[in-house]
C-alpha cells in the first residue's frame, strides 16, 4: 500500500506573477476573437464543428491564460 503524506495548507506558498504587457494584449485578442466568432455562429455563417475549429486555433495563436482554465 502507497501512502501519500499531506502537508498543511499553510505550507503550500503559491507566488503569482504580474501579467506582462504582451500576455494581456494575448488575453484581449483572445476575447475579441472569441467574441467575433461567436456572431459568426449566431449568425449562422459559421457551424459548431467550424466554430470548434476556429477557436482551438485561437487558443493557439494568443495562448490566454483564462481559455486554459476555462475550457
Amino acid at each position: 500500500m502507497k501512502l501519500t503524506k499531506l502537508e498543511a495548507v499553510d505550507s503550500i506558498k503559491y507566488v503569482a506573477e504580474k501579467p506582462t504587457e504582451a500576455s494581456l494584449k494575448n488575453e484581449h485578442d483572445y476575447l475579441v476573437a472569441e467574441k467575433l466568432t461567436k456572431k459568426l455562429l449566431e449568425k449562422g455563417l459559421i457551424s459548431q464543428s467550424e466554430f470548434d475549429k476556429i477557436m482551438v486555433k485561437n487558443r493557439e495563436t494568443f495562448s490566454p491564460f483564462l481559455a486554459e482554465i476555462m475550457s
